[in-house]
């Protein structure tokens, strides 16, 4: 299996530097990678390091714990985009989820699709499935199927727990059909990578692309 146009080749380190975001546009390039996932500060980089290929750019919004104000989120969308993302992954408000404030998830998702469906852009919402009960996924796989996300995303890669095949699973599960979804978290091996694919999932975000690309057993990759 190819699964080099499933990677969204990501680098998200508070440490980054800009030969790093050289060399992930570089190789994502080579290796025909879906997007690179870079910090918002490297967006516009990005974005002209990838031009003239297929690769998408995609930055990461309220990363990485979520509770920051609707209104801060938006404000960080807008800007992402006026850099040239063309995916925003966003992470929700974690700490809501705990205290079961639904009303407020709701509210924020509905603040902020209509600005990402103005500009036509992709957004992947960011529930940190590691640290939350089945009860909690399930229960955003309605709320977020609702309003019509692109993808359910796994993990930040920031908690204690990142992407597992269950929970791939149990997106699947409760998601409508329409919805893609992302595992993140932990992936950095080939095999691991096809497991999540096999699950449901139709992006990874993973920081050892090339590694997972080039453990393919023989005559199953290729870029």
């Amino acid at each position: 299996m190819n699964l080099s146009k499933y990677i969204d080749h990501t680098i998200l380190k508070p440490t980054t530097l800009i030969s790093d975001i050289e060399k992930l546009c570089i190789e994502a390039r080579q290796y025909h990678f879906a997007a690179v996932c870079v910090p918002p500060n490297f967006v516009k980089k990005a974005k002209i390091l990838v031009e003239g290929s297929a690769v998408k750019v995609a930055t990461v919004i309220g990363f990485p714990f979520g509770y920051s104000a609707v209104e801060s989120k938006i404000a960080e969308i807008l800007l992402a985009m006026v850099d040239g993302a063309d995916e925003l992954d966003v992470v929700i408000n974690i700490s809501a989820i705990k205290n079961n404030d639904w009303l407020y998830l709701a509210n924020e998702i509905n603040h902020i699709m209509p600005i990402i469906r103005s500009k036509n852009k992709v957004i992947k919402i960011i529930i940190e499935s590691g640290i939350l009960t089945d009860e909690e996924i399930i229960k955003c796989c309605e709320i977020y199927g609702l309003a019509g996300i692109d993808y359910l995303k796994t993990s930040t890669g920031y908690a204690e727990k990142g992407a597992t095949v269950e929970a791939v699973k149990l997106f699947r599960l409760h998601l409508p059909a329409g919805i893609q979804i992302k595992a993140s978290g932990g992936i950095r091996d080939y095999a691991f990578a096809k497991q999540l694919i096999d699950a449901g999932a139709t992006r990874l975000g993973c920081s050892a692309g090339v590694a997972i690309v080039q453990g393919a057993p023989a005559g199953e990759d290729g870029y």
